[in-house]
């Protein structure tokens, strides 16, 4: 892989992280001093772990240039008209 692709996998990792783990916070009511809260959030590290399995399998199978599973579309002045056809 090169350094593109890792860092758009460390990208989409971290995004993940801190999404889930806000998304908990919040829901919990912001009470940090809670172990079942800091728990809770913790393991918002599972989503972003499978975060970088997912890119890895995206890197490899999908779009080689990024994490993403779709194959790149062609851009518009690469060969292909703008309209697709």
């Amino acid at each position: 892989m090169d350094r593109k692709v890792l860092l758009d996998i460390a990208e989409r990792t971290l995004a993940a992280y801190v999404t889930t783990f806000l998304g908990i916070v919040i829901a919990d009511g912001f009470d940090l001093t809670s172990i079942s809260a800091l728990k809770a959030a913790a393991i918002a590290a599972l989503p972003a772990a499978l975060s970088v399995i997912k890119g890895a399998i995206g890197s490899r199978f999908g779009d080689k240039s990024s994490a993403a599973w779709l194959p790149e579309r062609d851009k518009p002045g690469a060969g292909t008209p703008a309209g697709g056809r």
